[in-house]
């Protein structure tokens, strides 16, 4: 996300960023002093669920809706994005995308860039696949209990970003007996900045749910941060839903209610 030209700065904008970050901050500290070891080959295991997970998807369309709202640091909202798209996978496991009526575009203060939408597409609703092993590298962090479910956690840090690449840089918490991925949280990088641009993202949580009984599949993704530009500090939250994964097959026709 960029920022536009001469925008109003926020005093209180560095306090509001340092705070948000807190609670990541100790949940890592604290796990490090209180880590423990996860059962040899978690991660082999994670790879081929998450693998396992991918495929299946395939077979699967949803509706997903976003909206993206630009704030003063106190909380006012000062202005909003929102659209609202089917996506299908073809055979091949490629993306596909039909915009469900025009996007309602009333930001203020922030522009939506292409990496933010590639963001959506890809890093928001990550998979930790088989294919992108070579891409990361992991370190226990411990484990945690989520909504009743004990997890390990595991920390995933790209091993390197080359020119053009967006990844994925945060915690994962895989549920223990199914070896799923039921949580991740942590932001898009590589940050962009250089001398003519300046182009940030946000931390973010998503979450997943089960469909089917058997896969789990993101429900939503929520963001509420503070963009440090150098020429002031943006509040900006997200919220992406996931919704109605319905099974299809060649022979399948998609239909949602309009709202």
């Amino acid at each position: 996300m960029m920022m536009p030209a001469d925008p109003r700065t926020h005093s209180a904008a560095a306090v509001i960023a340092y705070v948000s970050r807190l609670p990541l901050i100790c949940f890592i500290v604290a796990s490090a002093l209180f880590a423990a070891d996860p059962p040899a080959g978690l991660l082999r295991k994670v790879l081929e669920v998450e693998s396992q997970s991918e495929a299946e998807r395939a077979h699967f369309a949803y509706r997903q809706r976003v909206r993206i709202e630009d704030m003063e640091p106190g909380g006012r909202k000062l202005g909003e994005y929102r659209e609202t798209r089917d996506v299908v996978f073809s055979a091949d496991g490629k993306r596909h995308e039909e915009p469900v009526g025009r996007p309602f575009h009333a930001l203020m203060r922030l522009v939506l860039t292409p990496e933010d939408f590639r963001d959506i597409r890809e890093v928001q609703p990550f998979l930790f696949t088989r294919d992108q092993l070579s891409l990361y590298q992991t370190q226990s962090r411990g484990e945690e209990t989520i909504d009743g479910i004990p997890c390990w956690v595991l920390q995933v840090v790209p091993r390197q970003i080359l020119d053009g690449q967006r990844l994925f840089e945060g915690l994962i918490w895989v549920h223990q007996t199914e070896n799923a991925v039921i949580r991740l949280q942590g932001r898009a990088v590589p940050q962009i900045v250089n001398s003519k641009r300046e182009n940030l993202f946000p931390r973010f949580t998503t979450t997943r749910a089960q469909v089917e009984g058997k896969y789990w599949f993101p429900q939503s993704t929520l963001a509420d941060d503070v963009l440090e530009f150098r020429t002031g500090a943006i509040r900006m939250r997200m919220n992406i839903q996931y919704e109605n994964y319905k099974r299809f097959t060649a022979d399948s026709r998609i239909t949602y209610d309009v709202k």
